[in-house]
Formats: structure tokens, sequence, C-alpha cells
């Protein structure tokens, strides 16, 4: 990932290429996250890298440290960016791989039960079809 050039002004400010800490607020408790905000195609939540294009980084984008922002998603109210710094660490190349892998076995499984379904339920002048020779190809053993 490229760095950019900040001035002084900006370099506690959220954005693309910085390290974030904030806390998520709640009606009863708070929670605290840590995480590097990435482009969105570099973005691996798991492993602490926030996509710059979510609705999160979209609400605190451009704030300083020690600013709370209005965030109100399920039961979180607002965010408190407790600190900002420069991203050390880089995400990893193949995370958009992983993510094309992923979306293409979901696909397969959506695939593989859409014609267990039609199977199950088509009865034809010709016989019915046999669903059971549909299987996953991680159900075999």
């Amino acid at each position: 990932m490229a760095q950019m050039r900040r001035n002084k002004q900006d370099a506690d400010k959220a954005a693309l290429g910085m390290h974030v800490a904030v806390e998520l607020i709640m009606e009863s408790e708070t929670e605290r996250l840590e995480f590097d905000i990435v482009s969105d195609k570099d973005a691996d939540f798991a492993k602490g890298f926030l996509g710059v294009g979510t609705p999160l980084a979209k609400a605190i984008l451009g704030q300083p440290g020690n600013t709370t922002v209005p965030y109100q998603v399920d039961e979180i109210k607002s965010v408190r960016i407790v600190e900002v710094s420069l991203s050390r660490t880089k995400p990893p190349k193949d995370t958009q791989s992983r993510r094309e892998e992923v979306i293409r076995k979901a696909v397969e499984r959506s695939d593989r039960t859409n014609a267990v379904i039609f199977a199950s339920s088509f009865s034809g002048k010709w016989g019915d079809y046999d669903p059971t020779g549909f299987t996953d190809e991680e159900d075999k053993p």
C-alpha cells in the first residue's frame, strides 16, 4: 500500500492507511476495536483490515482521535475514536483471491441446493429426479 503524504494537521485523523482504535458505545456497555483502514479490495475485518467503504469507516473518516460520532447500528449508538496512528502492517496480497474463492464455493453450494430442491419437487411422466445424486464434495468421506 502506498503511503500518502500527510501534513501535521491530518496526522491524527482516521483515513486510508491509518491504524484506528475505537470504542463502540452501546446502552449498557462499550466494545473496543482496533483496525487498519484499507481499500475495499484489501479488506479483511477478521484480520484487522477495515474497508474504506464500510459504514463504520465512512462514519469515522476525517475525524481526529478523542472524537465521538453518531453511529446507530443495532444496539450501537455512537463510536468514539480513541487513537489514530499510521498503520504499521500491510494486508495480505491474496485477500481478494481468497474472497473470490469463498464466493465461488458459496455459488456452487447454492447451485447444488437449487438442483436438489428442483429434483425433490419434480415429478414427470418419464420418472422422478433422484436428488441423492447431488452431494457436496465436503460431505464425501
